[in-house]
């Protein structure tokens, strides 16, 4: 899925610096591989650190707002899983987006799904401060470095001439 996005973001912008044509369907993609990659890293992180702590795991940790008590050493292991995830999707909006400008947009679009995820999970909205705390802290962490690695990207620089050959643009 992700090389297919891949190919298809190059194919639309080859010959163009920056192509702004409005396509949904990318964009759903986008939103779908995002999210995707969102829970299955979350999971990933989250059992990882289950296994170090030697918790239990369950589905419940990655929708459940009463494990993210600091004073206890579980409530820290997964406050410590989300954040490593908000690192990794930031890797992904690099690899998936490829637009620093469309960071913020992505990183608020995974964790409103994750906010649904958790509303619907638990049959009501997350009441806990600590909970809201972590997914504004988690969704800036994954916007600041996602964005930074994409302007990165975008600020190579082109070459726009060579000692005496013709570059093609």
């Amino acid at each position: 899925m992700f090389g297919l996005l891949r190919n298809r973001f190059l194919k639309m912008n080859s010959g163009h610096f920056r192509s702004h044509v409005w396509d949904p369907k990318l964009l759903c993609l986008q939103i779908v591989a995002m999210q995707s990659q969102f829970y299955f890293m979350f999971g990933m992180w989250t059992y990882l650190m289950d296994i170090i702590g030697r918790f239990d795991a369950s589905m419940d940790q990655l929708f459940t707002q009463t494990d993210l008590d600091l004073l206890e050493d579980s409530g820290r292991v997964q406050v410590i899983a989300f954040l490593l995830n908000s690192l990794t999707s930031a890797v992904a909006l690099w690899y998936i987006v490829q637009r620093a400008k469309l960071c913020l947009d992505f990183a608020v679009t995974a964790h409103f799904f994750h906010f649904l995820g958790c509303w619907i999970f638990n049959r009501h909205i997350p009441q806990t401060l600590p909970w809201w705390i972590l997914n504004v802290i988690g969704c800036a962490l994954m916007t600041v470095c996602g964005e930074f690695l994409c302007m990165r990207t975008e600020m190579k620089a082109i070459p726009l001439a060579m000692a005496g050959a013709k570059v093609d643009l």
